[in-house]
């Protein structure tokens, strides 16, 4: 099993900054991508950006050049910076692990909430 914890939602104005964390424990080996995804009510959960274990980066489309995803393998640590943020960027995010070949559980954590005001 691995628990995802994140933190650092909150609500900000259009043009600020938010950074939001997640934290990894328990079964860490079994894990290789991690990532964030977001959801608003009547949507599908998107991608928004992912990272391997090596330090690949992913991004979707609509948050290249404004967000930016680290990866603190000794902290067991994945963040989100976002810069320049829209009202559009509001919805819950989520942190996720994918797991390494060989195993077969994704995680998810809780979601934390951002918000961002016109």
């Amino acid at each position: 099993q691995v628990q995802l914890v994140e933190s650092g939602g909150g609500l900000v104005q259009a043009g600020g900054s938010l950074r939001l964390s997640c934290a990894a424990s328990g079964s860490i080996f079994t894990i290789n991508a991690m990532g964030w995804y977001r959801q608003v009510p009547g949507k599908q959960r998107e991608l928004v950006a992912t990272i391997t274990s090596g330090g690949s980066t992913n991004y979707a489309d609509s948050v290249k050049g404004r967000f930016t995803i680290s990866r603190d393998n000794a902290k067991n640590t994945v963040y989100l910076q976002m810069n320049s943020l829209k009202p559009e960027d509001t919805a819950v995010y989520y942190c996720n692990a994918k797991p390494r070949v060989g195993f077969r559980f994704e995680y998810w954590g809780q979601g934390t909430q951002v918000t961002v005001s016109a």
